[in-house]
């Protein structure tokens, strides 16, 4: 009976974990956030080890993408549009082929690289009324001493970076 019971706590646990993971899975169809890159092959870094690869770039990219859909709802009003357009970017951290072998497609995160992403954006209106625009160096210097919830996430620095840009710069657009 205590194997039973096990079994269909487990499974429970599952279930609502699949449901937890699902809600966080972005919309594929969200129209209100389209995200563009403007030529990927000359970012300042964005790679998935010391030599890159496109389709470890376009990998990369998807995530900015997918995070991007997902987290933007929050502050882009029904009926409202944001394009993002990224110019360029160069993840947190770098190669350090000096540590040869395999080492040197491990990305190091030191203070001495942190994230940056050069972005242009556009909010406009369900009436195409440009709502706020404009040009974004996104920094943070001191993006090693933030607590961050999820330590596996190899972009959890940039995802940090786009959650502050858009809470200072959107926090008010879903209420106009």
């Amino acid at each position: 009976m205590k194997t039973s019971s096990f079994f269909l706590s487990a499974l429970v646990g599952l279930s609502a974990m699949g449901a937890a993971v699902a809600a966080d899975v972005p919309a594929k169809n969200d129209v209100r956030v389209e995200t563009l890159f403007v030529q990927p092959e000359k970012f300042t870094d964005v790679r998935d080890g010391y030599t890159a690869s496109d389709p470890g770039r376009q990998a990369v990219l998807d995530q900015i993408r997918d995070y991007l859909a997902s987290r933007a709802g929050a502050y882009v009003g029904e009926g409202q549009k944001l394009t993002v357009t990224f110019t360029d970017i160069d993840l947190a951290g770098d190669f350090e082929p000096w540590r040869g072998g395999q080492g040197m497609d491990v990305r190091i995160v030191k203070d001495i690289y942190p994230p940056k992403l050069d972005l242009g954006f556009k909010l406009t209106g369900a009436d195409g009324v440009v709502i706020k625009e404009g040009k974004r160096q996104l920094r943070d210097l001191m993006f090693m001493s933030k607590l961050s919830l999820n330590r596996s996430d190899p972009l959890r620095y940039e995802k940090a970076l786009l959650d502050d840009w858009m809470k200072s710069d959107f926090s008010r657009a879903k209420a106009d």
